[in-house]
Protein backbone atom coordinates (compact mmCIF):
# COMPACT_ATOMS: atom_id res chain seq x y z
CA UNK A 1 0.00 0.00 0.00
CA UNK A 2 1.06 3.57 -0.55
CA UNK A 3 2.85 4.94 2.50
CA UNK A 4 1.57 8.43 2.00
CA UNK A 5 -2.05 8.17 2.96
CA UNK A 6 -0.81 8.15 6.55
CA UNK A 7 -0.72 11.74 7.68
CA UNK A 8 2.23 14.09 8.01
CA UNK A 9 2.68 13.49 11.76
CA UNK A 10 3.00 9.76 11.14
CA UNK A 11 5.67 10.40 8.50
CA UNK A 12 7.63 12.47 10.99
CA UNK A 13 7.46 9.73 13.60
CA UNK A 14 8.30 6.94 11.13
CA UNK A 15 11.30 8.66 9.60
CA UNK A 16 14.45 7.49 11.36
CA UNK A 17 17.15 7.20 8.71
CA UNK A 18 20.13 4.99 9.35
CA UNK A 19 23.32 6.04 7.64
CA UNK A 20 25.81 3.17 7.55
CA UNK A 21 29.56 3.84 7.49
CA UNK A 22 29.82 2.40 3.98
CA UNK A 23 27.23 3.15 1.34
CA UNK A 24 27.09 2.97 -2.43
CA UNK A 25 23.83 3.47 -4.28
CA UNK A 26 24.80 1.08 -7.10
CA UNK A 27 25.62 -1.90 -4.88
CA UNK A 28 23.30 -1.19 -1.93
CA UNK A 29 20.17 -0.14 -3.83
CA UNK A 30 20.28 -0.98 -7.55
CA UNK A 31 21.94 -4.39 -7.17
CA UNK A 32 19.44 -5.23 -4.42
CA UNK A 33 16.54 -4.55 -6.78
CA UNK A 34 18.25 -6.90 -9.25
CA UNK A 35 18.17 -9.60 -6.56
CA UNK A 36 14.49 -8.84 -5.87
CA UNK A 37 13.75 -9.17 -9.60
CA UNK A 38 15.49 -12.54 -9.75
CA UNK A 39 13.48 -13.74 -6.75
CA UNK A 40 10.23 -12.56 -8.39
CA UNK A 41 9.63 -10.01 -5.61
CA UNK A 42 9.33 -6.96 -7.90
CA UNK A 43 6.72 -6.16 -10.55
CA UNK A 44 7.61 -6.73 -14.21
CA UNK A 45 8.13 -2.97 -14.63
CA UNK A 46 11.37 -1.97 -16.37
CA UNK A 47 13.89 0.03 -14.31
CA UNK A 48 14.34 2.45 -17.23
CA UNK A 49 11.86 2.93 -20.05
CA UNK A 50 13.22 5.33 -22.65
CA UNK A 51 11.51 6.46 -25.86
CA UNK A 52 12.71 8.91 -28.50
CA UNK A 53 9.44 9.70 -30.27
CA UNK A 54 10.60 8.07 -33.53
CA UNK A 55 9.57 4.58 -32.51
CA UNK A 56 12.87 3.74 -30.82
CA UNK A 57 12.50 2.33 -27.29
CA UNK A 58 14.76 0.98 -24.58
CA UNK A 59 13.40 -1.03 -21.66
CA UNK A 60 15.99 -2.21 -19.17
CA UNK A 61 15.37 -4.28 -16.08
CA UNK A 62 17.52 -3.58 -13.01
CA UNK A 63 19.59 -6.59 -14.04
CA UNK A 64 20.28 -5.16 -17.52
CA UNK A 65 21.03 -1.75 -16.02
CA UNK A 66 23.52 -3.55 -13.76
CA UNK A 67 25.28 -5.40 -16.59
CA UNK A 68 25.56 -2.32 -18.82
CA UNK A 69 26.64 0.06 -16.05
CA UNK A 70 29.37 -2.40 -15.00
CA UNK A 71 30.61 -2.37 -18.60
CA UNK A 72 30.73 1.45 -18.53
CA UNK A 73 32.52 1.26 -15.16
CA UNK A 74 35.23 -0.80 -16.90
CA UNK A 75 35.44 1.77 -19.70
CA UNK A 76 36.08 4.48 -17.08
CA UNK A 77 38.64 2.52 -15.06
CA UNK A 78 40.40 0.61 -17.89
CA UNK A 79 40.19 2.66 -21.10
CA UNK A 80 40.47 5.96 -19.21
CA UNK A 81 42.47 4.79 -16.18
CA UNK A 82 40.28 6.82 -13.83
CA UNK A 83 40.57 6.34 -10.06
CA UNK A 84 38.34 7.05 -7.09
CA UNK A 85 37.91 10.82 -6.63
CA UNK A 86 38.72 11.69 -10.26
CA UNK A 87 36.10 14.07 -11.69
CA UNK A 88 34.06 13.29 -14.81
CA UNK A 89 31.98 15.88 -16.68
CA UNK A 90 28.91 14.45 -18.39
CA UNK A 91 27.04 16.55 -20.96
CA UNK A 92 24.40 14.46 -22.72
CA UNK A 93 20.75 14.95 -23.59
CA UNK A 94 18.14 12.47 -22.38
CA UNK A 95 19.70 9.33 -23.88
CA UNK A 96 20.07 5.94 -22.15
CA UNK A 97 23.86 6.38 -21.91
CA UNK A 98 23.29 9.27 -19.49
CA UNK A 99 21.84 6.86 -16.91
CA UNK A 100 24.63 4.32 -17.50
CA UNK A 101 27.36 6.88 -16.85
CA UNK A 102 25.62 8.08 -13.67
CA UNK A 103 25.62 4.54 -12.27
CA UNK A 104 29.13 3.71 -13.58
CA UNK A 105 30.58 6.72 -11.73
CA UNK A 106 29.06 5.41 -8.48
CA UNK A 107 30.56 1.96 -9.14
CA UNK A 108 34.05 3.40 -9.72
CA UNK A 109 33.96 6.10 -7.04
CA UNK A 110 34.60 8.76 -9.68
CA UNK A 111 32.88 12.09 -9.07
CA UNK A 112 30.20 12.91 -11.62
CA UNK A 113 29.65 16.50 -12.79
CA UNK A 114 26.55 16.77 -14.99
CA UNK A 115 26.02 19.70 -17.37
CA UNK A 116 23.31 20.72 -19.79
CA UNK A 117 23.53 20.68 -23.60
CA UNK A 118 22.85 24.39 -23.55
CA UNK A 119 26.24 25.30 -22.06
CA UNK A 120 28.42 27.53 -24.23
CA UNK A 121 32.15 26.95 -24.88
CA UNK A 122 32.86 29.59 -22.21
CA UNK A 123 30.65 27.75 -19.67
CA UNK A 124 32.40 24.47 -20.48
CA UNK A 125 35.83 26.09 -20.09
CA UNK A 126 34.84 27.48 -16.67
CA UNK A 127 33.61 24.04 -15.56
CA UNK A 128 36.65 22.16 -16.84
CA UNK A 129 39.10 24.60 -15.26
CA UNK A 130 37.28 24.97 -11.97
CA UNK A 131 36.67 21.24 -11.48
CA UNK A 132 40.01 20.02 -12.92
CA UNK A 133 38.00 17.17 -14.46
CA UNK A 134 40.11 14.42 -16.07
CA UNK A 135 37.41 13.14 -18.38
CA UNK A 136 34.49 14.56 -20.35
CA UNK A 137 31.69 12.52 -21.94
CA UNK A 138 29.47 14.17 -24.53
CA UNK A 139 28.01 13.89 -28.05
CA UNK A 140 28.56 15.40 -31.51
CA UNK A 141 26.67 18.59 -30.75
CA UNK A 142 28.92 19.63 -27.82
CA UNK A 143 32.27 18.10 -28.91
CA UNK A 144 33.31 21.11 -31.09
CA UNK A 145 32.86 23.48 -28.13
CA UNK A 146 34.97 21.17 -25.96
CA UNK A 147 37.69 21.05 -28.62
CA UNK A 148 37.72 24.84 -28.88
CA UNK A 149 38.64 25.19 -25.18
CA UNK A 150 40.37 21.83 -24.56
CA UNK A 151 43.94 23.13 -24.98
CA UNK A 152 43.36 25.52 -22.05
CA UNK A 153 42.41 22.64 -19.71
CA UNK A 154 45.54 20.90 -18.44
CA UNK A 155 43.69 18.34 -16.29
CA UNK A 156 41.54 17.02 -19.15
CA UNK A 157 43.03 13.69 -20.28
CA UNK A 158 40.15 11.73 -21.82
CA UNK A 159 37.33 12.72 -24.14
CA UNK A 160 34.58 10.14 -24.75
CA UNK A 161 32.17 10.64 -27.64
CA UNK A 162 28.70 9.08 -27.53
CA UNK A 163 28.14 8.81 -31.27
CA UNK A 164 27.97 6.44 -34.20
CA UNK A 165 30.77 8.46 -35.83
CA UNK A 166 34.39 9.18 -34.98
CA UNK A 167 36.20 12.38 -34.06
CA UNK A 168 39.91 13.03 -33.83
CA UNK A 169 41.26 13.06 -30.29
CA UNK A 170 38.14 11.35 -28.90
CA UNK A 171 37.51 7.78 -27.78
CA UNK A 172 34.31 6.23 -29.12
CA UNK A 173 32.07 5.42 -26.13
CA UNK A 174 29.77 3.00 -27.98
CA UNK A 175 32.64 0.91 -29.34
CA UNK A 176 34.38 0.72 -25.98
CA UNK A 177 31.08 -0.26 -24.35
CA UNK A 178 30.51 -3.05 -26.86
CA UNK A 179 33.88 -4.66 -26.09
CA UNK A 180 34.04 -3.99 -22.34
CA UNK A 181 33.69 -6.79 -19.80
CA UNK A 182 30.56 -6.83 -17.62
CA UNK A 183 32.57 -8.11 -14.65
CA UNK A 184 33.21 -5.25 -12.28
CA UNK A 185 33.44 -5.15 -8.52
CA UNK A 186 31.74 -2.03 -7.14
CA UNK A 187 34.13 0.13 -5.16
CA UNK A 188 33.48 0.25 -1.40
CA UNK A 189 32.70 3.89 -0.64
CA UNK A 190 32.21 5.57 2.72
CA UNK A 191 28.86 7.31 3.01
CA UNK A 192 30.42 10.78 3.36
CA UNK A 193 32.81 10.51 0.39
CA UNK A 194 32.05 12.68 -2.65
CA UNK A 195 29.66 11.19 -5.21
CA UNK A 196 28.82 14.14 -7.45
CA UNK A 197 29.32 17.85 -7.96
CA UNK A 198 26.50 20.00 -9.32
CA UNK A 199 27.24 23.44 -10.67
CA UNK A 200 24.33 25.49 -9.34
CA UNK A 201 22.52 27.37 -12.08
CA UNK A 202 22.59 30.32 -9.68
CA UNK A 203 20.07 33.00 -10.60
CA UNK A 204 22.82 35.29 -9.22
CA UNK A 205 26.61 35.19 -9.39
CA UNK A 206 28.92 32.67 -11.05
CA UNK A 207 27.99 29.00 -10.52
CA UNK A 208 29.35 27.21 -7.44
CA UNK A 209 30.45 23.55 -7.28
CA UNK A 210 27.98 21.92 -4.92
CA UNK A 211 29.42 18.64 -3.64
CA UNK A 212 27.17 15.79 -2.53
CA UNK A 213 28.18 12.60 -0.75
CA UNK A 214 27.11 9.03 -1.53
CA UNK A 215 24.47 9.16 1.21
CA UNK A 216 23.12 12.72 0.88
CA UNK A 217 21.10 12.00 -2.26
CA UNK A 218 21.39 8.19 -2.19
CA UNK A 219 19.68 7.85 1.20
CA UNK A 220 18.40 11.41 1.71
CA UNK A 221 15.97 11.26 -1.22
CA UNK A 222 14.10 8.29 0.29
CA UNK A 223 11.58 10.77 1.69
CA UNK A 224 10.94 12.32 -1.71
CA UNK A 225 10.40 8.98 -3.36
CA UNK A 226 8.14 7.59 -0.68
CA UNK A 227 6.07 10.50 0.58
CA UNK A 228 6.19 13.33 -1.95
CA UNK A 229 6.28 11.35 -5.21
CA UNK A 230 4.31 8.53 -3.53
CA UNK A 231 6.15 5.84 -5.53
CA UNK A 232 6.10 2.06 -5.26
CA UNK A 233 7.82 -0.51 -7.46
CA UNK A 234 4.72 -0.79 -9.65
CA UNK A 235 4.75 2.92 -10.58
CA UNK A 236 6.02 4.45 -13.84
CA UNK A 237 7.40 7.91 -13.14
CA UNK A 238 8.16 10.61 -15.68
CA UNK A 239 10.21 13.65 -14.69
CA UNK A 240 10.82 16.11 -17.55
CA UNK A 241 13.98 17.78 -16.12
CA UNK A 242 16.98 18.62 -18.23
CA UNK A 243 19.83 16.16 -17.55
CA UNK A 244 22.17 19.00 -16.55
CA UNK A 245 20.20 19.96 -13.47
CA UNK A 246 20.33 18.41 -9.97
CA UNK A 247 16.57 17.80 -10.24
CA UNK A 248 17.28 15.02 -12.74
CA UNK A 249 19.43 13.32 -10.08
CA UNK A 250 16.59 13.73 -7.57
CA UNK A 251 13.78 12.49 -9.76
CA UNK A 252 15.27 10.57 -12.68
CA UNK A 253 17.63 8.46 -10.57
CA UNK A 254 17.53 8.42 -6.77
CA UNK A 255 13.92 9.00 -5.64
CA UNK A 256 12.35 6.50 -8.07
CA UNK A 257 15.05 3.82 -7.90
CA UNK A 258 15.17 3.88 -4.08
CA UNK A 259 11.50 2.83 -4.36
CA UNK A 260 12.15 0.35 -7.17
CA UNK A 261 9.90 2.36 -9.51
CA UNK A 262 10.31 2.59 -13.28
CA UNK A 263 11.96 5.75 -14.60
CA UNK A 264 10.26 6.86 -17.81
CA UNK A 265 12.20 9.18 -20.11
CA UNK A 266 11.43 10.87 -23.41
CA UNK A 267 14.26 12.14 -25.61
CA UNK A 268 12.19 15.31 -26.33
CA UNK A 269 14.99 17.55 -27.71
CA UNK A 270 12.88 20.65 -27.24
CA UNK A 271 10.01 21.09 -24.82
CA UNK A 272 6.62 20.52 -26.42
CA UNK A 273 3.33 20.53 -24.49
CA UNK A 274 1.52 18.47 -27.14
CA UNK A 275 4.27 15.85 -27.03
CA UNK A 276 3.92 15.68 -23.24
CA UNK A 277 0.13 15.22 -23.56
CA UNK A 278 0.57 12.51 -26.21
CA UNK A 279 3.04 10.62 -24.03
CA UNK A 280 0.83 10.87 -20.92
CA UNK A 281 -2.03 9.46 -23.03
CA UNK A 282 -0.03 6.78 -24.78
CA UNK A 283 2.16 5.33 -22.02
CA UNK A 284 1.00 4.01 -18.63
CA UNK A 285 2.70 6.83 -16.69
CA UNK A 286 1.32 6.98 -13.13
CA UNK A 287 3.32 9.86 -11.62
CA UNK A 288 4.46 13.02 -13.42
CA UNK A 289 6.82 15.83 -12.44
CA UNK A 290 7.47 19.07 -14.30
CA UNK A 291 8.47 22.65 -13.56
CA UNK A 292 5.92 25.44 -13.00
CA UNK A 293 7.06 27.00 -16.31
CA UNK A 294 5.86 23.84 -18.06
CA UNK A 295 2.53 23.68 -16.23
CA UNK A 296 1.94 27.34 -17.15
CA UNK A 297 2.37 26.31 -20.79
CA UNK A 298 0.17 23.21 -20.36
CA UNK A 299 -2.89 25.14 -19.19
CA UNK A 300 -2.67 27.40 -22.27
CA UNK A 301 -3.40 24.31 -24.40
CA UNK A 302 -6.55 22.41 -25.23
CA UNK A 303 -6.50 19.23 -23.13
CA UNK A 304 -9.98 17.86 -23.75
CA UNK A 305 -8.91 15.58 -26.63
CA UNK A 306 -6.39 13.76 -24.40
CA UNK A 307 -7.09 11.13 -21.75
CA UNK A 308 -4.39 10.47 -19.16
CA UNK A 309 -5.77 7.07 -18.16
CA UNK A 310 -2.95 5.94 -15.87
CA UNK A 311 -1.94 9.26 -14.32
CA UNK A 312 -2.58 9.39 -10.56
CA UNK A 313 -0.23 11.96 -9.09
CA UNK A 314 1.40 15.22 -10.28
CA UNK A 315 4.22 17.14 -8.65
CA UNK A 316 6.11 20.33 -9.38
CA UNK A 317 9.40 21.88 -8.24
CA UNK A 318 12.01 24.43 -9.23
CA UNK A 319 10.00 27.59 -8.66
CA UNK A 320 6.78 28.42 -6.80
CA UNK A 321 3.60 27.15 -8.44
CA UNK A 322 0.96 29.82 -9.17
CA UNK A 323 -2.35 28.87 -7.47
CA UNK A 324 -4.28 29.83 -10.62
CA UNK A 325 -2.33 27.28 -12.67
CA UNK A 326 -2.95 24.57 -10.05
CA UNK A 327 -6.67 25.29 -10.21
CA UNK A 328 -6.81 25.11 -14.00
CA UNK A 329 -4.80 21.87 -14.10
CA UNK A 330 -7.14 20.29 -11.55
CA UNK A 331 -10.20 21.45 -13.48
CA UNK A 332 -8.93 19.74 -16.63
CA UNK A 333 -7.28 16.60 -15.25
CA UNK A 334 -8.95 16.11 -11.88
CA UNK A 335 -5.50 16.04 -10.28
CA UNK A 336 -3.85 18.31 -7.74
CA UNK A 337 -0.28 19.46 -8.22
CA UNK A 338 1.83 18.67 -5.16
CA UNK A 339 4.51 21.32 -4.91
CA UNK A 340 7.93 20.61 -3.45
CA UNK A 341 10.72 23.00 -2.50
CA UNK A 342 14.43 22.29 -2.37
CA UNK A 343 17.78 23.40 -3.70
CA UNK A 344 20.77 21.84 -5.41
CA UNK A 345 22.43 21.99 -1.95
CA UNK A 346 19.64 20.04 -0.25
CA UNK A 347 17.09 17.31 -0.74
CA UNK A 348 13.41 18.22 -0.41
CA UNK A 349 13.17 21.01 2.20
CA UNK A 350 9.38 21.37 2.24
CA UNK A 351 6.69 19.52 0.36
CA UNK A 352 3.03 18.83 -0.02
CA UNK A 353 3.11 15.14 0.84
CA UNK A 354 0.51 12.76 -0.56
CA UNK A 355 -2.48 12.64 1.77
CA UNK A 356 -1.82 16.13 3.19
CA UNK A 357 -4.24 19.02 2.80
CA UNK A 358 -2.94 21.31 0.05
CA UNK A 359 -2.98 25.07 0.50
CA UNK A 360 -2.54 26.44 -3.05
CA UNK A 361 0.53 28.67 -3.27
CA UNK A 362 2.20 27.09 -0.23
CA UNK A 363 5.22 24.83 -0.51
CA UNK A 364 3.84 22.58 2.21
CA UNK A 365 5.50 21.46 5.41
CA UNK A 366 9.13 20.69 6.29
CA UNK A 367 10.62 17.43 5.16
CA UNK A 368 11.14 15.25 8.27
CA UNK A 369 14.89 15.01 7.51
CA UNK A 370 15.28 18.71 8.32
CA UNK A 371 14.44 21.12 11.12
CA UNK A 372 13.26 24.10 9.03
CA UNK A 373 12.70 27.53 10.58
CA UNK A 374 12.14 31.14 9.56
CA UNK A 375 14.93 33.22 11.12
CA UNK A 376 15.93 36.89 11.31
CA UNK A 377 19.36 38.42 10.59
CA UNK A 378 20.55 37.52 14.12
CA UNK A 379 19.47 33.84 13.74
CA UNK A 380 16.50 34.24 16.05
CA UNK A 381 13.57 31.96 15.17
CA UNK A 382 10.60 34.09 14.07
CA UNK A 383 6.97 33.40 15.03
CA UNK A 384 4.28 32.39 12.50
CA UNK A 385 3.26 35.16 10.08
CA UNK A 386 6.62 36.95 10.20
CA UNK A 387 8.74 37.08 7.04
CA UNK A 388 12.38 36.03 7.33
CA UNK A 389 15.04 33.73 5.90
CA UNK A 390 14.16 30.10 5.27
CA UNK A 391 16.84 28.14 7.16
CA UNK A 392 17.76 24.59 8.18
CA UNK A 393 19.29 23.75 11.56
CA UNK A 394 22.87 22.45 11.11
CA UNK A 395 24.16 22.70 14.68
CA UNK A 396 24.73 20.74 16.85
CA UNK A 397 24.18 18.11 14.12
CA UNK A 398 24.51 18.78 10.41
CA UNK A 399 21.93 16.69 8.48
CA UNK A 400 23.65 14.04 6.32
CA UNK A 401 21.24 14.90 3.47
CA UNK A 402 22.75 18.35 2.96
CA UNK A 403 25.57 19.16 0.54
CA UNK A 404 29.07 18.55 1.94
CA UNK A 405 30.55 21.86 0.81
CA UNK A 406 31.12 24.08 -2.19
CA UNK A 407 34.12 22.17 -3.52
CA UNK A 408 37.40 24.06 -3.19
CA UNK A 409 35.66 27.12 -1.69
CA UNK A 410 35.60 26.99 2.13
CA UNK A 411 34.68 30.70 2.39
CA UNK A 412 31.50 30.40 0.32
CA UNK A 413 30.62 27.22 2.24
CA UNK A 414 31.07 29.01 5.57
CA UNK A 415 29.01 31.97 4.32
CA UNK A 416 25.90 29.76 4.09
CA UNK A 417 25.85 29.29 7.87
CA UNK A 418 24.40 31.89 10.27
CA UNK A 419 24.35 30.94 13.94
CA UNK A 420 23.05 27.36 14.11
CA UNK A 421 21.45 27.46 10.65
CA UNK A 422 22.15 26.88 6.99
CA UNK A 423 20.54 29.87 5.24
CA UNK A 424 18.89 29.04 1.91
CA UNK A 425 18.93 32.58 0.53
CA UNK A 426 15.15 32.40 0.12
CA UNK A 427 12.66 34.52 2.05
CA UNK A 428 9.50 32.97 3.41
CA UNK A 429 6.77 32.92 6.02
CA UNK A 430 5.39 30.05 8.11
CA UNK A 431 1.68 30.17 8.89
CA UNK A 432 -0.17 29.09 12.06
CA UNK A 433 -0.61 25.55 10.69
CA UNK A 434 3.10 25.07 10.01
CA UNK A 435 2.84 25.52 6.22
CA UNK A 436 5.65 27.47 4.53
CA UNK A 437 5.09 30.20 1.94
CA UNK A 438 7.75 31.42 -0.48
CA UNK A 439 8.23 35.20 -0.73
CA UNK A 440 11.21 35.35 -3.11
CA UNK A 441 14.97 35.01 -3.38
CA UNK A 442 16.42 37.39 -0.78
CA UNK A 443 17.82 39.51 -3.66
CA UNK A 444 14.48 39.63 -5.47
CA UNK A 445 12.33 41.15 -2.71
CA UNK A 446 11.26 44.72 -3.52
CA UNK A 447 11.27 47.58 -0.99
CA UNK A 448 8.90 50.30 -2.11
CA UNK A 449 8.09 53.33 0.06
CA UNK A 450 8.63 51.26 3.21
CA UNK A 451 6.66 48.23 1.99
CA UNK A 452 8.36 44.88 1.34
CA UNK A 453 6.88 43.12 -1.70
CA UNK A 454 7.66 39.56 -2.77
CA UNK A 455 7.65 39.10 -6.55
CA UNK A 456 5.90 35.73 -6.51
CA UNK A 457 2.61 37.05 -5.15
CA UNK A 458 2.40 39.79 -7.78
CA UNK A 459 3.34 37.35 -10.56
CA UNK A 460 0.65 34.92 -9.43
CA UNK A 461 -1.93 37.73 -9.40
CA UNK A 462 -0.99 38.66 -12.97
CA UNK A 463 -1.13 35.03 -14.17
CA UNK A 464 -4.72 34.82 -12.91
CA UNK A 465 -5.74 37.24 -15.66
CA UNK A 466 -6.70 35.42 -18.89
CA UNK A 467 -4.39 37.69 -20.93
CA UNK A 468 -1.22 36.58 -19.13
CA UNK A 469 0.91 33.51 -19.95
CA UNK A 470 3.63 34.36 -17.46
CA UNK A 471 5.17 37.33 -15.71
CA UNK A 472 8.35 38.38 -13.93
CA UNK A 473 8.28 41.09 -11.30
CA UNK A 474 11.35 43.12 -10.27
CA UNK A 475 12.26 46.39 -8.60
CA UNK A 476 12.70 49.46 -10.78
CA UNK A 477 14.22 52.77 -9.62
CA UNK A 478 11.81 55.57 -8.71
CA UNK A 479 12.76 59.11 -7.55
CA UNK A 480 10.02 59.29 -4.89
CA UNK A 481 9.55 55.74 -3.63
CA UNK A 482 13.17 54.62 -4.03
CA UNK A 483 11.98 51.64 -6.02
CA UNK A 484 8.69 50.45 -7.45
CA UNK A 485 7.25 47.20 -8.75
CA UNK A 486 7.79 46.62 -12.46
CA UNK A 487 6.23 43.68 -14.30
CA UNK A 488 7.51 42.06 -17.49
CA UNK A 489 4.49 40.33 -19.02
CA UNK A 490 4.09 37.72 -21.75
CA UNK A 491 0.59 37.97 -23.26
CA UNK A 492 -1.49 35.17 -24.79
CA UNK A 493 -1.99 35.24 -28.56
CA UNK A 494 -5.57 36.62 -28.26
CA UNK A 495 -4.37 39.68 -26.31
CA UNK A 496 -1.08 40.52 -28.04
CA UNK A 497 -2.59 43.07 -30.41
CA UNK A 498 -4.54 45.01 -27.73
CA UNK A 499 -3.66 48.61 -27.00
CA UNK A 500 -0.72 48.38 -24.55
CA UNK A 501 -1.84 51.35 -22.45
CA UNK A 502 -5.35 49.91 -21.95
CA UNK A 503 -3.92 46.45 -21.33
CA UNK A 504 -1.60 47.83 -18.67
CA UNK A 505 -4.41 49.66 -16.87
CA UNK A 506 -6.60 46.56 -16.94
CA UNK A 507 -3.83 44.40 -15.46
CA UNK A 508 -2.99 47.00 -12.81
CA UNK A 509 -6.63 47.14 -11.69
CA UNK A 510 -6.74 43.36 -11.66
CA UNK A 511 -3.70 43.11 -9.36
CA UNK A 512 -5.12 45.74 -6.99
CA UNK A 513 -8.25 43.60 -6.61
CA UNK A 514 -6.41 40.30 -6.17
CA UNK A 515 -3.66 41.40 -3.72
CA UNK A 516 -3.06 44.35 -1.43
CA UNK A 517 -3.29 47.50 -3.61
CA UNK A 518 0.23 48.73 -2.68
CA UNK A 519 1.69 45.68 -4.49
CA UNK A 520 0.39 46.57 -7.95
CA UNK A 521 3.03 47.07 -10.69
CA UNK A 522 3.41 50.80 -11.35
CA UNK A 523 5.49 49.99 -14.44
CA UNK A 524 4.86 47.34 -17.05
CA UNK A 525 6.59 46.07 -20.15
CA UNK A 526 5.14 43.56 -22.60
CA UNK A 527 7.71 41.06 -23.86
CA UNK A 528 7.64 37.96 -26.08
CA UNK A 529 9.57 35.85 -23.60
CA UNK A 530 11.27 36.02 -20.21
CA UNK A 531 14.98 35.34 -19.67
CA UNK A 532 15.44 31.95 -18.00
CA UNK A 533 18.20 29.75 -16.63
CA UNK A 534 18.81 26.45 -18.39
CA UNK A 535 16.58 24.78 -15.80
CA UNK A 536 13.67 27.08 -16.70
CA UNK A 537 13.83 29.45 -13.72
CA UNK A 538 13.06 33.10 -14.44
CA UNK A 539 16.22 35.23 -14.24
CA UNK A 540 14.80 38.17 -12.32
CA UNK A 541 18.29 39.44 -11.56
CA UNK A 542 18.97 39.99 -15.27
CA UNK A 543 15.78 42.04 -15.65
CA UNK A 544 16.51 43.95 -12.45
CA UNK A 545 20.04 44.84 -13.54
CA UNK A 546 18.71 46.21 -16.84
CA UNK A 547 16.26 48.42 -14.93
CA UNK A 548 18.92 49.83 -12.64
CA UNK A 549 21.44 50.43 -15.44
CA UNK A 550 19.11 52.70 -17.37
Amino acid sequence: TSQSSKNYEAIQQQYRPEVPEYFNFASDVLDRWTEMEKEGKRSKNPALWWVNGDGEEVRWSFEELGVLSRKVANVLSDACGLHQGDRVILILPRVPEWWLVNVACMRTGTVLIPGTQQLTAKDILLRLQKSKAKCIITDDSVAPAVDSVGPECESLKFKLLVSEGHREGWLNFKELLKHASSDHCCLTTKHHEPMAIYFTSGTTGSPKMTEHSHSSYGIGLTLSGRYWLDLTSSDIFWNTSDTGWAKSAWSSIFSPWIQGACVFAHRMPSFSPSLVFESLSRYPITVFCSAPTAYRMFVQHELSSYKFRSLQHCVSAGEPMNPEVMGEWKERTGLDIYEGYGQTETVLICGNFKGMKIKPGSMGKPCPGYDVKIIDENSNILPPGKEGDIAIRVKPTRPFCLFTCYADDPEKTEATVRGNFYVTGDRGIMDEDGYFWFVGRADDVINSAGYRIGPFEVESALVEHPAVVEAAVVSSPDPIRGEVVKAFVVLTSEYVSRDPEKMMNELQDHVKKVTAPYKYPRKMEFVQQLPKTVSGKIKRNELRQKEWKK
